[in-house]
């Protein structure tokens, strides 16, 4: 299949199909090509660690490590930890199965999700729902997704290195949580959040890399997608890795 017709199959409209079983989809030479593409445009500074501001809460009295799904949830809601509380309407914690293999991290909610409460919606989330199909999958069904930080940062900016860091225990409690079998760090702030190092997502997309003895894969946000339709045909190979390396583990 031609790049042409791959970028056309991954618009909003039309569901991907898999052509290729999943062993055959990532040959050891398109592996090694992948440290040559050239970073994508997204940035952000390292998600490094920085003190948490003195304004935090009372709903910290029971530590973030410590909670459970419910307790997570209305502690992200009365959070506020960093000054992204002042404008949000509304935390976004996640959304889907709390018994998921798949854990898709993306990077901050937008104005869309500031609304309705929930990741990934709008034509990103279209977008993504249909990234989801391409390998079998479905939104809420075996499929957990969260993002770097649960407020809107202000216009949609890049979130901050700081609010990041203030923001981070409650994604490592959905991970510990969940124990999914693999993450997909979807943009460059999702994966060094994860991987606490400076990243780029050329360099970094046909890697596996690690969380916690956690299988972690790179690849583009959708939002980046519907402005850069070329690296679509990047993304779905990003995909079949996926696909690839979850079929491996079934086997292990």
């Amino acid at each position: 299949m031609d790049r042409e017709r791959i970028v056309h199959e991954m618009g909003l409209g039309p569901i991907w199909k898999l052509r290729t079983p999943a062993t055959e989809v990532m040959p050891d030479a398109a592996m090694e090509t992948h440290a040559a593409i050239v970073e994508s445009p997204e940035a952000n500074p390292a998600a490094a660690e920085l003190p948490v501001p003195s304004f935090v809460s009372n709903a910290d009295a029971i530590p973030v490590s410590a909670m459970a799904w419910d307790e997570l949830a209305a502690a992200a809601s009365a959070c506020r930890r960093c000054r992204l509380c002042e404008q949000r309407k509304q935390a976004v914690l996640g959304v889907g199965d709390t018994g998921a293999d798949w854990l898709f991290v993306g990077e901050g909610p937008g104005a869309e999700e500031d609304e309705c409460g929930e990741p990934f919606v709008g034509q990103a989330g279209k977008l993504l729902d249909n990234m989801l199909a391409a390998i079998g999958l479905k939104r809420g069904r075996d499929v957990y997704i969260a993002n770097a930080v649960k407020c809107r940062p202000p216009e949609n900016r890049t979130p901050a290195a700081d609010e990041i860091a203030a923001c981070r225990p409650f994604l490592e409690r959905q991970i510990e949580l969940l124990q999914p079998k693999l993450i997909a760090a979807l943009g460059r702030p999702a994966a060094q959040t994860l991987l606490q190092t400076e990243v780029k997502i050329g360099a970094a997309r046909g890697k596996l890399h690690d969380y916690q003895g956690i299988p972690l894969i790179v690849s583009y946000h959708p939002a980046y997608l519907l402005r850069t339709l070329l690296d679509k045909a990047k993304a779905w190979e990003d995909l079949c890795f996926m696909r690839q390396t979850m079929e491996t583990r079934k086997v292990d």
